[in-house]
């Protein structure tokens, strides 16, 4: 008991076990491979993989592609990091990995640090070790993808502990560094946006603010918040440039509902499941779309009760504001309102009450909120020991331990993309996205007439939505299925015009059939909303040599090229071979064509190209024949 009581006074030997604890009970997490989205922001992503194409892919959207605008998200910072790490490792997952947990290890000791200039010791102790183990957060840091959260997290709360540790009136210097680090941590994952009112929080929490103290808070604090709201200007100013838009522009994935009747219905559901995800963390899962967390078109018993309970912790955290500041060494009351407080500011962006966001619950995002919800605990089970402190200790261990082996158990489901996958129909077998999984995998083993099923029923739970369309018809145009994909890609273009993403597939799917004039059109729809695909021109010079415009053709090549550089689209190298066979050239013609039958193809699109060469070099023997349009009917 007096090495225990010596560690509760120890801020040194608290920060070192607390990050030892973190390193040791996500270990297991360091052998995972890729899984699930990291295969589209990391391994697919060939522009963040060279130190050349790095600063581009920096100021790009944050999911590559064409689907990169309409995915409506723009992190530089995760991206740079990414980036680096990929060259780094060579594109080996351990150094991902091992930067997530050390990554998470570190924000542990920065919760610690700062929660210990608000709380006392042990309070702040016992709520970074409920942070460092809590199962909530094994989907940021098993999951590659998941440093987004973490480094954005590390960075937010070492720029709210450089403003606590400053004096009452903020200088410049001071505000500076609050900002840069503020633009560092909104760089890597939008949530950060909050930390103006966590500034305001932590002041708040450590005085008695009044309405007639406001003029002189103002006054020593306005360079702080003139440097952050320079800092968030900037930010969104970049975002809206490149994405063309300053939030998320899709709303949940099937719950297109939410945009015409009352969110609150549907709000109060989720409300229920942040309380049962940090008390009894048993039941977890990659997804709470529909069918894991319904879409309520009216009042309902569990919704009543998710009121209920916001609406009784609330009150709770207000009473327990109302107890006295908070300082370092002090066990108050008001830590409990403080992480409710928090829990909510930093909860705000995704809460889909203020406008829609992509997700209904996602854990991943519980990660900087659960900094409060940390702290409110903390504090409770500090404050319980002061009459039993054998049986404060005791439940304090269990919880650990418990959390602590949730944690060890759930990150391997993170393994690679089967376990991941296995792991979510296993845990919610007819949610929309797990028969979405069951499709694909369907569809990769021939099982095609299964896959349908499966694709229909996903469709039907998730509401036809754009990006399901979109990725289904993805999937059957790796499988050769044009026709349907046709189908799918017309439904989603008629419900989101303004996106490019289905009138691009489109356009390169009517390229492969070899319909110029339809793949002209559709890749000026294209490049009217997105000027930055890749693809779509050169999709758009062969469709103009096609039909004999080879003026135009070669400007749009010419400037595709210069724009973007060479590319390895069969488009590009056939748009030469009828450019070079218009001037006369046979041989440089049908080294085009060699160059274009030299990349990874499919079947219609290699029979396609045999077609052309024929039709267009001299003494070139037939023997394909254009084939595109063989594929079963779906919709």
């Amino acid at each position: 008991m007096k090495r225990l009581a010596g560690l509760l006074q120890d801020r040194r030997a608290a920060l070192l076990l607390v990050s030892t604890v973190a390193v040791v009970v996500y270990a297991n997490a360091v052998p995972n491979q890729f899984a699930y989205d990291d295969h589209h922001i990391v391994v697919n992503n060939e522009a963040i993989q060279s130190l050349e194409t790095l600063p581009g892919a920096v100021v790009s959207p944050y999911w590559p592609g064409v689907f990169g605008r309409a995915g409506g998200l723009w992190r530089p910072t995760s991206q740079l990091l990414l980036g680096l790490q990929w060259i780094a490792a060579d594109g080996s997952p351990w150094l991902f990995h091992l930067t997530n947990v050390l990554g998470h290890a570190a924000v542990s000791a920065l919760v610690l640090l700062l929660l210990a200039e608000l709380m006392s010791l042990p309070g702040a102790l016992v709520a970074a070790l409920l942070f460092a183990v809590h199962p909530v957060h094994v989907e940021a840091v098993a999951n590659v993808v998941g440093m987004s959260e973490i480094v954005s997290t590390g960075f937010f709360l070492a720029a709210c502990l450089v403003h606590v540790r400053g004096p009452t009136e903020t200088r410049w210097g001071r505000a500076v560094a609050v900002a840069v680090l503020y633009t560092v941590a909104f760089g890597a994952k939008e949530g950060a946006v909050t930390l103006p009112g966590i500034v305001f929080l932590l002041d708040a929490a450590r005085s008695d603010l009044s309405l007639r103290d406001l003029p002189r808070y103002v006054a020593e604090r306005w360079r702080v918040y003139l440097a952050l709201a320079v800092s968030a200007s900037l930010m969104l100013m970049a975002r809206s440039e490149i994405l063309g838009t300053i939030a998320d522009p899709f709303g949940p994935l099937g719950a297109d509902l939410l945009a015409e009747i009352p969110r609150i219905w549907t709000v109060s559901e989720v409300w229920g499941n942040y309380v049962r995800l940090w008390v009894l963390p048993l039941d977890l899962s990659s997804d709470y779309g529909p069918n894991v967390i319904p879409i309520s078109i009216g009042w309902t018993l569990s919704n009543g009760l998710g009121v209920a309970l916001a609406l009784g912790i609330l009150g709770l955290a207000l009473a327990a504001w109302r107890t006295g500041v908070m300082a370092a060494g002090r066990s108050s009351g008001r830590a409990a309102g403080f992480g409710v407080a928090w829990f909510i500011i930093t909860m705000s962006p995704v809460l889909n009450v203020f406008f829609l966001v992509g997700v209904l619950l996602a854990e991943r995002t519980l990660y900087l909120p659960s900094v409060g919800l940390s702290a409110a605990s903390g504090w409770m089970l500090v404050r319980f020991s002061r009459g039993r402190p054998r049986a404060a200790l005791l439940a304090t261990g269990v919880i650990l331990a418990a959390a602590s082996a949730r944690t060890w158990t759930r990150s391997p489901t993170w393994m690679d993309n089967d376990t991941m996958l296995e792991a979510l129909i296993a845990d919610y077998p007819y949610s929309g996205r797990a028969q979405w999984v069951l499709g694909d995998a369907f569809m990769v083993r021939g099982r095609t007439s299964d896959a349908f099923r499966s694709y229909r029923a996903a469709v039907d739970l998730l509401d036809s939505h754009y990006q399901i369309m979109t990725e289904f018809a993805q999937t059957m145009m790796h499988q050769e299925l044009y026709r349907p994909a046709e189908g799918l890609l017309r439904h989603a273009w008629r419900r989101e015009p303004h996106f490019p993403l289905a009138p691009g597939l489109l356009a390169e799917i009517y390229s492969i059939w070899g319909r110029p004039e339809q793949a002209e059109h559709l890749s000026r729809v294209t490049l009217t909303i997105d000027e930055d695909d890749r693809l779509r021109p050169h999709i758009l010079a062969w469709s103009l040599a096609s039909q004999g415009k080879f003026v135009e053709a070669r400007e749009v090549r010419e400037a595709a090229i210069l724009r973007f550089g060479l590319r390895d689209f069969w488009q590009q190298w056939v748009t030469l071979a009828y450019l070079e066979a218009d001037a006369g050239d046979s041989t440089a013609a049908s080294g085009a064509f060699d160059r274009a039958s030299a990349l990874e193809l499919s079947t219609v699109e290699r029979e396609l190209i045999d077609s052309l060469r024929v039709a267009l070099v001299p003494g070139v023997p037939p023997d394909t024949v254009q084939g595109a349009d063989r594929a079963p009917v779906l919709w």
